[in-house]
This record gives C-alpha cells, structure tokens and sequence, in this order.
C-alpha cells in the first residue's frame, strides 16, 4: 500500500479500545477511526436477526462516511455472528475477534480453561465450534457475564464499580477439577469480550488465585499487519478519531480516558 490506511475499529461500545490500542502500536502510521455503536449498546440483549440488520447499516454509513481500507470488528458478540454477512456485502477486508480458545487451550497446563464472554457469546454456535475443534483434551468452562461489559463501560466514564460487583461476575470462571482433572484449577480465563480487558488489573487483583487472562488484541493487530503490511517509516498522521452513533459528546472523564488512548478528537456521526 503506496499511502498511509485508514483503519476503522468497531464495537458496540468503549470495549473495542484495547484493540484500537494493540493496532495503533502495530500500525503507528494509519488514519485510525474509532466507532462505537452506543446507541445500540449492549449488543448481546438483542435478538440475532435484529443484530445482524442493525450492524449491517451502521456498517454501510461507517464505510461510507470514512473509506477505511480494513474494518476491525472489535466486537466478539457480533464477530461470532455478524462477519461472514459483512463480507458478503462489503468488498473491504474485515478482521474479526473470536474466542481465542485455541491459543488457550495450547497453553493451559491444568487443563482447566474458562472463557468469560458476554452471555450472548458464550452461548453462539461459533463458540461451541471452537471448543470442539481446538479444546484438545482441556474441559472448558463457558461463562456467560450479563453485566462485567457494562462495568467496564463505567469504570471508563470515571465511574468505576465496586469490588464485590466485579468479583461476582468473575467468580464462576474459577473451578477446581473433578474426575480426571481432579487437584487441578483453572489456569487460563480466555477474555471473549474486548470490553473486559478494561478491568484487567482489578480482574487480576480479585482473582481467586493466579490465571492468566488471554486477552486476544495482540493477535488481531498482529493479523492487521498481515492484511496491510508493516509500518514503512512515515510520519505518524494526526491523533485518532471517535464518533458515537447517538452523537453524544463525552464526559470529561471519558474525554481524559480517551486521551490516554492518543484520541483526542471526536467527530460527528456520519461524517
């Protein structure tokens, strides 16, 4: 690619960043666009066919307001759902993310994996596919948190939750082995929503006891890279963009946040 991309990253909500941030990093140079489907938020209390159509048409005014040269869906709940139907319709190349229970299934020396994921996630098809393909003699936890996306959203908006709030969402992820796992413990929690590595040092400190938490970013910024190619020494554009489908502006606590993730400009939507 002769010129400098531009990258739109796409999520429901703020849970999209820890991608955007991994991106960045991989990609200093692009144009970064960041869109946050607000006004659709939660995605995974709506009804498959009513997300597949909502995605769909905040795509096609997305696509068509910034020209990006590859879309990251930073979204499991409508990556496992939506994605074969936007390349269907988008000739631009689309990166999801997924559960990434292969690579935790690899790595886990218990045996023992849990994925933590919206409860619409866990409950895909797409998800159980994986399990079956890849899981590889491990036994998979799924848990499915109704409100851990939603914590995450205001610890962003200097809101943040308390402990025992988070720790209740979490605490299902923690199993303690029977039969042929019997002494083991979960050893790796497979972090299947982009929103919850928000909280990752408050979902590190109120652990149980020690798991590591796979937090799939690296990996999608690592397939943009191979989809765009590397940085190839240009000067760095202009700090990224966000744009909120319900048009709201941002918190001064949100606005501080964004900085802290090189946002510092927020544009109109549809433009």
């Amino acid at each position: 690619m002769s010129s400098a991309p531009t990258i739109l990253v796409f999520d429901s909500g703020l849970g999209g960043l820890t991608v955007y941030r991994e991106v960045a990093k991989a990609r200093p140079d692009a144009r970064l666009v960041y869109a946050a489907d607000d006004a659709g938020f939660p995605y995974g209390a709506r009804a498959e066919p009513e997300l597949v159509e909502r995605v769909l048409a905040v795509m096609a005014d997305l696509i068509s307001a910034h020209r990006p040269d590859l879309v990251v869906v930073a979204c499991n709940t409508a990556s496992t759902l939506v994605l074969p139907h936007l390349r269907q319709r988008f000739s631009v190349p689309f990166v999801g993310t997924v559960p990434a229970i292969k690579p935790a299934c690899a790595a886990s020396v218990t045996r023992l994996v849990s994925v933590l994921g919206t409860e619409a996630t866990v409950q895909r098809e797409y998800t159980r596919a994986l399990i079956r393909d890849f899981a590889g003699g491990c036994a998979i936890t799924l848990v499915g948190s109704p409100l851990l996306a939603v914590l995450a959203e205001a610890e962003l908006n200097g809101e943040p939750p308390p402990d025992a709030a988070i720790a209740r969402e979490i605490a299902p992820c923690f199993v303690e082995g029977q039969g042929a796992h019997k002494g083991a413990r979960t050893d790796i929690v497979v972090l299947a929503c982009t929103h919850f590595p928000l909280l990752l040092d408050r979902l590190t400190r109120l652990a149980p006891w020690p798991v590591t938490f796979l937090d799939p970013a690296p990996a999608i910024a690592r397939r943009v890279v191979d989809l765009l190619g590397g940085t190839e020494g240009r000067v760095p554009p202009p700090p990224a963009r966000i744009t909120f489908t319900s048009g709201r502006p941002p918190s001064p606590a949100l606005q501080a946040a964004l900085g802290s993730f090189g946002i510092a400009a927020t544009v109109p939507v549809g433009v």
